[in-house]
């Protein structure tokens, strides 16, 4: 009992520590790009998609790569630039592992992208800074016969006419935040059938867009918030560290008007995305 309870007291001594260090960093400085030690700012990626888009795996893929950092969704609301350093706080501690000696090499900050992934209408109370030079935004798109599917099958208590309703809402909002930040240079728009079936052009597109040292791969770290519920998906393929082509076997069938609906938004988006946004 007595080495329980001194072990339990090292973890917590060493959390405290580790949290206070990532607080100084980060909150010492006023600018919300900007942390102790470091000259460059950071840069934030948002991955604007949503539900059941693949948005989880495309956030592994990116979060392997050396200089981007994330785990997935941090249900931050944003309301100003001042809440990047909230999305700092979070994922410094989400999305890194301390337990060994040699993980004291996680408390470099080296990395040069922030990444956080928003799928819903209600995470910014402010869309103004948007149209920042520090923020970057890739956008995701899934067809709708298998995303309205998958969606039911998330959420069952919502009716098929609810299911639609949120995915042809989500899509209008997408067009809206690419017409906003109207920049070809920090906003890049991706399919998931793309980044399955093209997933080469995805990889040196993405690798273009963000200017990484390293390019991407199909191989991705596994977190220890991957398959957590309320961070990513929970329910297909993405504990297997892979790109899995194989598409998983849905239960839920969509009436046929609800689909074809949903394709006229779903095509209306691709349209609007293509012209605001650089492309595969």
């Amino acid at each position: 009992m007595k080495d329980s309870n001194l072990r339990q007291l090292i973890r917590v001594t060493k959390n405290e520590i580790i949290q206070n260090y990532h607080h100084y960093r980060i909150d010492t400085t006023q600018s919300p790009f900007h942390i102790v030690g470091r000259s460059q700012p950071y840069r934030i990626i948002f991955i604007l998609s949503h539900m059941r888009s693949g948005s989880s795996l495309l956030t592994h893929i990116l979060n392997s790569n050396p200089d981007i950092i994330g785990y997935g969704e941090t249900h931050i609301q944003y309301a100003s630039e001042a809440d990047f350093k909230c999305l700092m706080l979070k994922v410094y501690w989400q999305a890194q592992e301390f337990r060994k000696l040699s993980d004291i090499k996680n408390l470099s900050m080296h990395q040069k992208y922030i990444l956080d992934k928003v799928l819903h209408n209600n995470k910014f109370l402010n869309e103004s800074f948007l149209v920042s030079e520090n923020l970057y935004s890739i956008f995701l798109l899934r067809e709708p016969q298998r995303s309205l599917a998958s969606i039911a099958e998330l959420k069952p208590h919502l009716s098929e006419k609810q299911v639609l309703d949120y995915y042809v809402k989500r899509l209008s909002m997408l067009e809206h935040y690419a017409q906003l930040i109207n920049s070809k240079e920090r906003s890049l728009f991706i399919t998931h059938n793309q980044l399955l079936e093209h997933t080469d052009l995805v990889f040196g597109a993405l690798h273009d867009f963000l200017g990484t040292r390293q390019e991407f791969s199909e191989d991705y770290q596994i977190l220890r918030t991957t398959g957590m519920r309320d961070v990513g998906d929970h329910k297909g393929n993405i504990k297997a560290g892979r790109i899995i082509r194989t598409p998983r076997k849905l239960n839920n069938q969509i009436s046929p008007d609800l689909v074809e609906k949903g394709m006229q938004s779903f095509n209306q988006c691709c349209a609007t995305l293509s012209d605001y946004c650089s492309t595969v």
